[in-house]
């Protein structure tokens, strides 16, 4: 039965907006026809989709603009650096569509699809033509959560999985819900800033989410806002529809130049985060992805970046946690100092190696726990050297 809040935005159903979805660099009048041109050989090899809403955001006449460096290819992007799968997810691939990399957290990666593709994403391999980590029939890996009781959180992630039809998101959540042993469904989403629509137009997916999201057993929407500019005020109402239909919102984004490696950027993003119930969580070192070279920061710069941004925010803004999600777990950057670099292991592919804390050299230039060396006698690991890698190497 659908709560008087459904029966409300009922009414208002039909005029609330439909994007439309842009794949073609050509249809975007913008941009000058000879740097069209140049840009269609980046989506070549690394897909382009926006849409037009999200083009709008663009302030045109600046040529640093942050949404415009977030959608539009550049061509820094065909440098050869990084790796298609620089924390080697791979590795941890136990089911098709399904990752296990800690005891009881497990991935499904349950749609290659976005609302549009982040030029920096880390996870551009599933965009490719010959990807085969993604499905669309869930059944291995539910079949697998459910035989590993272990498991108690799930993350449906992808690409997007509010990109999912309805019935099948429905469906999805239902199976999970019958797992005895999963406490918690997270839904790794881009949707609140590229189709702040998506939950607002849809009773059924709002059913969906009050159903599902129990008081016992909470459903998180694990936004991803990477800018100020991307909170617009129906953005800010898609999180207030996520809130009242029993969603627990928070936000994880990466630090990227020239899109919040800023700290009054990042300090206003925080602080209108917790304005708005959508808690600042993860801010990632950006992993050194494949195309990824111009959006990397480093790790004395972005603690630097971070740290002042906490600074400037009241309790609720400084909730973020500085991580890298490297190949052998999720490590916080604890401090920089003028000799040392201080991180710490809060998730662990080895669990003997959670809450571990290592120090290593300061290094102003490092992008990546692997370019770091350990500090003398203190016991660090030191990892293969991350960088250079070249573009056109697959998963390891």
């Amino acid at each position: 039965m659908i709560r008087p809040l459904l029966t409300t935005l009922e009414a208002r159903t039909e005029s609330l907006r439909r994007v439309k979805y842009i794949r073609d660099i050509d249809k975007i009048p913008h941009i000058p026809p000879e740097e069209r041109e140049r840009l269609k050989q980046i989506a070549q090899r690394y897909v382009f989709r926006a849409n037009d809403y999200y083009l709008d955001l663009i302030n045109w006449d600046d040529p640093d603009d942050p949404i415009k460096r977030l959608i539009i290819p550049c061509e820094a992007e065909l440098n050869d650096w990084g790796k298609l799968d620089a924390s080697n997810e791979e590795a941890v691939t136990v089911a098709r569509g399904l990752q296990h990399k800690y005891p009881d957290t497990a991935l499904l990666l349950c749609n290659e699809v976005c609302g549009a593709y982040c030029r920096y994403c880390f996870r551009k391999r599933l965009f490719m033509n010959d990807n085969v980590e993604v499905t669309n029939d869930l059944s291995e890996g539910l079949a697998y959560i459910a035989k590993n009781p272990g498991i108690r959180n799930v993350l449906l992630t992808g690409g997007d999985p509010l990109l999912m039809s309805t019935r099948r998101l429905w469906q999805t959540l239902e199976a999970l819900r019958q797992i005895p042993h999963v406490e918690i469904i997270r839904i790794g989403s881009k949707i609140p800033a590229f189709d702040p629509w998506r939950l607002l137009r849809d009773l059924e997916l709002q059913e969906a989410f009050r159903e599902f999201s129990t008081p016992g057993k909470r459903i998180y929407l694990m936004a991803h806002f990477d800018h100020p500019r991307e909170l617009t005020s129906v953005a800010v109402e898609g999180i207030d529809c996520f809130i009242r239909c029993g969603v627990i919102c928070v936000n994880q984004c990466p630090l990227i130049k020239g899109i919040n490696d800023d700290a009054d950027v990042l300090a206003t993003m925080f602080r209108r985060l917790s304005y708005i119930g959508c808690q600042p969580y993860y801010l990632f070192q950006g992993r050194p992805t494949a195309g990824n070279e111009s959006f990397k920061v480093p790790i004395v710069r972005g603690w630097e970046v971070f740290s002042e941004a906490l600074r400037r925010g009241s309790g609720l803004a400084r909730r973020a946690r500085f991580v890298m999600s490297h190949e052998t777990g999720k490590i916080e950057i604890l401090a920089v100092d003028d000799q040392h670099i201080y991180l710490r292991y809060l998730r662990a592919k080895d669990p003997a190696l959670r809450g571990q804390f290592m120090i290593y050299k300061r290094d102003d230039e490092a992008c990546w726990l692997d370019d770091l060396e350990p500090a003398e006698g203190l016991g660090a690991p030191k990892f293969p050297s991350s960088s250079p890698f070249s573009v056109l190497d697959g998963p390891e």
